[in-house]
């Protein structure tokens, strides 16, 4: 990939990605595949005013050799230092840019349910800090090339070029055009005329209907409007939080979603991979689920805590997307779920609801707000897929038509 590209990439990711605060530290979270591309990141954020840019690395071999060796209780315990530095990220609030590259299938092997009582101890804990900060600093996560990544998404091509085939896919589906930053601009401002509409129609619930076996309802909070592409701080600063980012997503009513939805692609969690599943809900709670690999690492999920189990997101994604159009299955989260409607179990994100820095989380979780130590997408949406709504003045409304928008919208 060319040095210009890679240069207009790091500037998006600055520039409107986190949108860097003059004065502001950053923490850049990455592994260690892509050290040029890494530099340009550090070298925007100062260009765009940052006071301190700190590179936090990460590998994922070693992680998994930890992951193999670490006894389970010295694993379970965060260290007075790591309070230290989490606390101090509440008081200073640096911008945070995550990278991705890790190998879908990296920590193949590892003993899950070891790893999942460690999740159960450390999660609510750091959570804690997380919650202090929500909403009052910027994020983002992009993607860039590791080698066993890209042959993955690319299982003819080896080595360097599966690596450059995967830089081109990621640029295209990122939006890194001759002029990214008003290419962003423009998109941003397509997604919220989407959620204007959206919004407008006083939605109680929604069907999802497929034929590969989808058929299910979700309900609405009142109190929650629909969000896309970037989003304000409470103080009002603008940033884009994923990058690519295709869809529009809204806080539903956790408890209320019945009926089965059959995904439609992998869902890599975990350092696996889990293939061909469905899962069936009752009374908004996970009751039954199905797939074809590693369904009792699905399972776990599910059972993480109390609201692991309910719904904390509802995306939709038109089939026609730029990444579903692509072709390709990324075996990544940040860019399979802006290829197809999604939903995701766990957390919610509480800025959907109007009014929510005013409010305690006793009194969102009230309204519907679900909340978990989990917060995992998977992905929907089908070429057929139809979204019927139904408005709380009791009129009918055609939302999806053969997996895009409906054109009566």
């Amino acid at each position: 990939m060319n040095q210009e590209t890679l240069r207009r990439f790091a500037k998006l990711t600055v520039r409107r990605g986190v949108n860097v605060k003059s004065g502001q530290d950053v923490i850049v979270h990455t592994e260690l595949d892509q050290p040029e591309f890494v530099t340009m990141i550090v070298e925007e954020a100062y260009a765009a005013g940052a006071r301190k840019v700190r590179v936090k690395w990460t590998h994922l071999p070693i992680s998994k050799v930890n992951a193999l060796q670490m006894d389970e209780k010295v694993a379970s315990d965060i260290e007075t230092w790591q309070h230290e530095e989490m606390k101090h990220n509440v008081e200073t609030l640096p911008a945070q840019i995550h990278i991705r590259s890790v190998d879908p299938d990296g920590m193949k092997g590892i003993d899950q349910e070891k790893m999942t009582r460690i999740s159960k101890v450390t999660t609510p804990i750091m959570l804690k800090y997380r919650e202090q900060m929500d909403n009052r600093f910027q994020w983002t996560i992009i993607g860039v090339p590791s080698v066993k990544w890209s042959e993955k998404v690319f299982p003819k091509l080896k080595g360097a070029e599966a690596v450059e085939a995967m830089w081109n896919a990621i640029i295209k589906a990122t939006r890194v055009t001759e002029d990214p930053l008003a290419e962003w601009d423009a998109h941003n401002a397509t997604l919220q005329v989407r959620c204007k509409q959206l919004d407008a129609l006083n939605l109680d619930y929604l069907h999802f209907q497929s034929s590969n076996g989808t058929d299910f309802k979700i309900w609405m909070i009142p109190e929650a409007k629909w969000l896309g592409g970037g989003e304000h701080l409470i103080d009002g600063h603008f940033y884009n939080p994923n990058m690519p980012t295709e869809e529009v997503f809204i806080t539903p009513k956790a408890g209320k979603a019945e009926g089965k939805v059959v995904a439609s692609k992998p869902l890599s969690y975990a350092g696996e991979l889990i293939e061909d599943f469905s899962v069936t809900f009752e009374n908004g709670k996970v009751s039954k689920v199905e797939a074809r690999t590693n369904q009792a690492l699905l399972e776990k999920m599910f059972t993480m805590d109390e609201g692991a189990s309910r719904i904390g997101e509802l995306a939709l994604v038109p089939f026609d997307s730029p990444i579903q159009q692509s072709g390709l299955l990324f075996y990544n989260t940040l860019f399979d779920e802006n290829a197809a409607c999604h939903i995701a179990l766990g957390r919610a994100y509480v800025n959907s609801i109007k009014g929510y820095a005013n409010m305690t989380r006793e009194q969102l979780a009230q309204i519907g707000c679900n909340n978990s130590m989990i917060h995992v997408d998977f992905m929907i949406g089908s070429r057929d897929l139809t979204i019927t709504g139904f408005t709380r003045d009791g009129k009918t409304v055609s939302i999806f038509e053969n997996g895009n928008w409906s054109k009566t919208l």
